[in-house]
């Protein structure tokens, strides 16, 4: 049976910029090809064990020829896959899919064609420069900035494109920028026209140069910026003094900034949409990964097993809660095996993993460490007190001495262990020896030991910032030769960026 090929649109950077078709469209993928401005994170929606096939285009440096590259959509398609080709901004606006749509066509191969949102319209908006505006513009063109200037016979009509339109959009045009100005001031579009250059617009790395028609090559020259840039020409860049939004401080305070976040990538999604909503660009780099611990789930499956002997259950992280009920649904149980059984949860994160399960703590300490677990019990375990602490491996021993010395029977059981996580070291320690990155977070322990075991020593981390979620991984840090910048009074992951918003 033919495949089929759906012709997607990522749109213009901003991975969150992308249609919910779309993501079904990667979702089904057997075979996913894609370009240089496609965001890598919209990959994470396809299958793991898709084909991924990147044919990128930057300027004069071709990963794969565009004739190539519709012969590959075909053959794919023959082969009866289901074939993603994920192509930066719109598929039809400069991005050749209508060449691609139409060989499919030609060999009987079904196609569709799922549009983007087009850099055109949404990078200048993300500059704060509508392409239209009441009273300043009524219509704008989209123009390609790659016509050769060198060929004989221009396909471009500058007489009527430079004064017959309010504003102008030159995409992919920063190369060819002296050339652009040149024809629009020949053709009467005057050189005090304003207009803006924007790189990497919708992303973290967004840059905005505001310049005139004719000083325009000159200053790009100066800031020495490079594509991907758009050029916009028109009345509506003045509007971008009071629309500014989106690389504006008190909207997004730490735009600008690059952020690596170190969590194990399934619980890294939060801590990273809350930067990104605060303007950073956020490299996530998992130091660690979760696994089953090294003498397997034994110790609680059998705690599990005689789950009535316990008044109390302790929860030190929403990992554990996790790991737990996944157990306890492996023994054909549920949360009514708990009985009459008390919950205490170390912080309001792993509470509200235990909401998910429909129970509801007894106890959750002012002071989210076990410290505050300890303190928050005295006075309510019953004499010789049975507890379960299912929890990670490598975990302190503080919080079962202290509670045996109250008397209490305390079985710990290892529910998971966390190992070093799968990062390319020597490419990290160049982004942070070459200014990259300008902020670490570390969440736990474990990250701060697992990131500087994949450093090779503490000695990269000493030029850059470093934010800890709690006193604990601050310690942590400090033991292994790096001094926190910053330390999370409340140790939750909203605690921890309010304390990196308040300090940049």
């Amino acid at each position: 049976m033919a495949g089929m090929v759906y012709l997607v649109g990522a749109g213009p950077g901003d991975y969150r910029l992308i249609s919910i078709k779309a993501v079904d469209c990667l979702k089904m993928a057997d075979v996913v090809v894609y370009d240089r401005l496609a965001d890598d994170r919209i990959l994470q929606w396809a299958p793991d064990d898709a084909e991924y096939i990147y044919v990128g285009k930057a300027s004069s440096n071709h990963t794969m020829k565009q004739e190539d590259i519709n012969q590959l959509l075909v053959d794919k398609a023959a082969e009866g896959k289901c074939v993603v080709r994920l192509k930066g901004g719109d598929p039809f606006v400069f991005g050749r899919g209508g060449e691609e749509g139409l060989l499919l066509q030609q060999n009987g191969l079904p196609f569709e064609i799922v549009p983007g949102i087009t850099s055109a319209i949404s990078v200048p908006a993300y500059a704060g420069i509508p392409v239209t505006h009441r009273a300043v513009a009524t219509s704008f063109a989209v123009v390609t900035g790659h016509e050769d200037p060198t060929k004989a016979k221009s396909n471009m009509r500058w007489e009527h494109l430079s004064t017959g339109v309010d504003t102008l959009v030159f995409l992919m045009g920063v190369a060819n920028l002296p050339h652009i100005t040149k024809k629009l001031i020949e053709n009467g579009r005057p050189a005090d026209t304003p207009a803006a250059v924007i790189r990497w617009g919708t992303k973290p790395e967004q840059r905005v140069l505001m310049t005139t028609v004719g000083t325009a090559a000159e200053d790009v020259a100066k800031a020495q910026l490079k594509p991907p840039a758009i050029f916009i020409v028109g009345e509506v860049v003045r509007l971008r003094e009071k629309l500014q939004w989106f690389d504006e401080p008190k909207t997004h305070p730490l735009f600008g900034k690059t952020v690596l976040v170190t969590r194990a990538r399934s619980q890294a999604s939060k801590l990273t949409a809350r930067l990104e909503q605060l303007g950073a660009k956020v490299i996530e780099t998992p130091a660690i990964r979760l696994e089953a611990p090294a003498d397997g789930y034994k110790a609680l499956d059998e705690a599990i097993a005689r789950l009535a002997d316990y008044q109390w259950l302790i929860f030190t992280s929403a990992n554990g809660v996790e790991r737990f009920f996944d157990r306890l649904l492996a023994a054909g149980r549920d949360a009514r095996a708990l009985g009459y059984a008390k919950l205490a949860a170390i912080g309001t994160a792993t509470a509200e993993k235990l909401k998910q399960y429909g129970l509801m703590a007894d106890v959750i300490p002012q002071e989210f460490r076990a410290e505050g677990i300890i303190e928050a019990l005295k006075g309510k375990l019953p004499p010789h007190a049975k507890i379960l602490l299912p929890r990670a491996q490598e975990a302190r021993e503080i919080l079962p001495e202290k509670l045996r010395e109250l008397g209490a029977a305390v079985d710990v059981a290892p529910a998971y262990q966390t190992v070093c996580g799968d990062v390319d070291g020597e490419a990290l320690r160049e982004q942070l020896a070459g200014g990259v990155i300008d902020l670490v977070t570390f969440t736990s322990s474990s990250t701060v030991r697992n990131l500087i075991q994949i450093l090779g020593s503490a000695a990269p981390l000493q030029t850059v910032k470093t934010a800890c979620i709690g006193p604990v991984t601050a310690d942590t840090a400090r033991q292994n030769g790096v001094e926190p910048d910053m330390v999370a009074d409340t140790y939750t992951i909203d605690g921890l960026v309010e304390t990196i918003k308040q300090d940049f």
